[in-house]
């Protein structure tokens, strides 16, 4: 990547926030006369509004909010504030403080809903699994992981899905960093290894993406590794995986295109109570088909 930081952000922002609209409106309108208490947990925050960002650099695969916005948009946050009926609880974790801030001042900004919004400064990955371990038999969810790179774990999703209680919308970094890290010539080092197994939450990523071949050199055959890789494949293994830890996941995942139609994230739905998925799936799969 050019050294100049890239501005990212565009179409496929609106497109994410508008397709979860949709979903969330639906969710709450089946949950409101049920004995649930059903809450929404944005995990990465951020302030509450939709802005331009910045790649910092090609190691870190993380964003920086950018000053230069011409124009603030509501972003998850304050969208799902908006939607009717209410959610009973709206747990925003943000790790950054200055977002966290922004964040607070939501209860100001909402008061009817003070008593409902809980801001939260930690890691998000941290949180998540303390409110996985509380009791869910009366308890259900949306958790939106809207990261800014690679910084969540399967852990945490492994622990999202063995609630049974929690439906989960994931925009899964693609292009924008899984495809980028597996170089051609198969020559990954241990850190990267590393994070490409948290994120998979295995190591069998590698025999997925890479084939071993023999290729006639000088002194008689020699065994190479070539990537195999595409982003179909990728976003089909992802996919797979969920499903191990979820009662069911769309197979009608929404790619996210730059403005050049390359793929950046692919946003998943998984539903995780075994009861409500057929619903929650029909619900998110024909959100997801339409244009």
């Amino acid at each position: 990547m050019k050294k100049d930081l890239q501005h990212f952000g565009g179409a496929w922002t609106q497109e994410k926030l508008r397709l979860l609209e949709k979903y969330l409106k639906a969710y709450t309108k089946i949950l409101d006369n049920t004995p649930y208490r059903f809450a929404y947990i944005d995990a990465f925050a951020g302030t509450g509004y939709s802005r331009k960002a910045k790649i910092l650099d090609n190691h870190s695969l993380t964003l920086e909010f950018g000053d230069d916005e011409q124009k603030l948009l509501d972003g998850s946050a304050r969208i799902a504030l908006g939607v009717k009926p209410l959610f009973n609880k709206y747990i925003f974790i943000e790790k950054d403080i200055r977002r966290y801030r922004e964040l607070t001042k939501l209860k100001k900004e909402f008061p009817e809903l003070s008593d409902r919004i809980a801001p939260t400064h930690r890691d998000a990955n941290e949180y998540l699994l303390e409110i996985c371990q509380k009791n869910w038999t009366k308890r259900r969810a949306v958790v939106f992981l809207d990261p800014f790179g690679m910084e969540v774990e399967w852990g945490t999703i492994e622990a999202l899905g063995e609630t049974q209680a929690i439906d989960l919308w994931l925009l899964f970094p693609l292009g924008q960093a899984i495809n980028r890290l597996l170089r051609r010539d198969a020559k990954i080092n241990s850190a990267i290894k590393s994070r490409l197994d948290d994120c998979f939450g295995t190591t069998g990523w590698y025999e997925h993406f890479y084939r071993i071949y023999q290729e006639n050199a000088l002194f008689g055959k020699q065994l190479k590794i070539r990537k195999i890789a595409d982003f179909n494949s990728i976003s089909t293994f992802f996919i797979e995986r969920l499903r191990t830890v979820f009662a069911d996941v769309s197979t009608n995942p929404r790619p996210m295109y730059n403005s050049r139609k390359t793929p950046l994230f692919l946003l998943c739905f998984a539903a995780g109570n075994k009861k409500g998925a057929p619903t929650a799936i029909k619900i998110a799969d024909d959100i997801l088909r339409k244009l």
